[in-house]
């Protein structure tokens, strides 16, 4: 069974990766020469708009996925017509622009920020005036990571975020007075079965994922899944999909859908009976989904621009480290640590002395561990 890849980054190497146990083969599509899943599987470079190379991909694989949620949807909608494609392009074409995402959550009954469309300048102060500020000003397309949305504190703020952000189609959402940003990453088979991963509870730092979470026996767990269960079924979903929240009380407010498998689930690789990605793979081949449960407790931490020392790391015996192969760059995710401990051990204090080690250059996630969670270093 040979599966195709759009997309070659890190999410799509590690869908390889944990596909080759179950003895499958793999062909990746992106425009980028350099992507870092071209060192773990063959690579076709051409552009997402190249319809016969996506044709000739076609011929040559069993069926389709994407690795992110920016690939163009005529892109999947082509290679739809030629092959399987999981998940289908309508959940790709919700996924991309923030209004129709926002739409379709209301229309299953799930809560969501008070949001208008700005398509002009003077729609900015009119929607201002409405919801109010503080605020965050959005494009509808394309924007992840922190990019493409501007917070808006004061009446002199607008100019600014309009001219940085003026030339697409833009959304206005109210800011979330938010507890916690948490993520539940889910499965759904063509069969319909489901399998839910414990919620994460998450930490940005310039709009990046930083630290993850798992969460045992989360009192949002049920509440995640139930709304989760609803986009599921609305869109008869087959992957692994992550749904992101802000906890405000015992409310959850949706944020977004990503339908791939998820940063905030790479703790499942080693924390999880059955990680993410291969329940995404056995799930686009109609195999039984696998258990999501999570061992003992788990943690995800991010190393965003370069790379730490790996020595140093190394000498934590419940330390698994994850270099995906990219070249170092401001803001890039180039490698992660998941940290699993017995159910018995203090997780929060072993982050704490993780974060304090100086020659790591983790220093800023501290607070989260340290200051939050009422933990010292050791």
């Amino acid at each position: 069974m040979k599966v195709g890849i759009i997309g070659a980054g890190q999410l799509g190497r590690m869908l390889v990766m944990a596909g080759y146990p179950l003895g499958l083969r793999f062909e990746m599509f992106d425009p980028n020469p350099r992507a870092c899943g071209a060192q773990v599987a063959p690579l076709t470079t051409a552009a997402f708009d190249d319809w016969q190379a996506l044709a000739a991909l076609a011929d040559r694989v069993d069926l389709v996925t994407f690795e992110f949620e920016n690939v163009p949807v005529a892109t999947m909608e082509f290679l739809a017509a030629l092959v399987d494609v999981f998940p289908r392009p309508p959940v790709l074409k919700t996924a991309q622009d923030r209004l129709r995402e926002k739409e379709c959550f209301r229309k299953l009954d799930i809560p969501t920020p008070d949001y208008l469309v700005v398509d002009r300048r003077e729609d900015l102060t009119a929607a201002v005036a409405s919801l109010g500020l503080p605020a965050v000003l959005k494009t509808r397309c394309l924007g992840y990571d922190g990019k493409g949305q501007v917070i808006l504190r004061r009446p002199g703020d607008l100019d600014a975020a309009w001219t940085a952000l003026g030339t697409a189609p833009l959304i206005l959402e109210a800011l979330i007075p938010f507890e916690r940003e948490v993520s539940l990453v889910a499965a759904r088979g063509g069969d319909g079965g489901m399998a839910f991963y414990p919620l994460a509870e998450n930490t940005h730092r310039d709009g990046i994922l930083r630290l993850s979470l798992a969460c045992v026996a989360d009192p949002m767990q049920l509440k995640a899944e139930e709304y989760t269960r609803r986009v599921l079924e609305h869109f008869a979903y087959v992957g692994v999909l992550a749904f992101e929240f802000f906890q405000v009380g015992d409310r959850l407010v949706a944020n977004e859908i990503a339908p791939r498998v998820h940063n905030s689930g790479h703790w499942s690789i080693e924390g999880a009976e059955t990680c993410q990605f291969a329940n995404h793979l056995r799930a686009i081949l109609g195999w039984p989904l696998g258990a999501p449960d999570l061992w003992g407790q788990s943690a995800m931490i991010n190393f965003i621009g370069e790379l730490p020392p790996l020595a140093p790391l190394l000498k934590y015996p419940y330390l698994h480290y994850h270099a995906y192969g990219k070249s170092p760059a401001p803001g890039r995710k180039v490698g992660h640590a998941t940290l699993r401990l017995p159910s018995s051990a203090n997780l929060p204090a072993a982050l704490a002395d993780l974060f304090f080690q100086k020659d790591l250059g983790l220093e800023d996630l501290q607070l989260t561990v340290g200051e939050k969670k009422g933990i010292q270093p050791g």
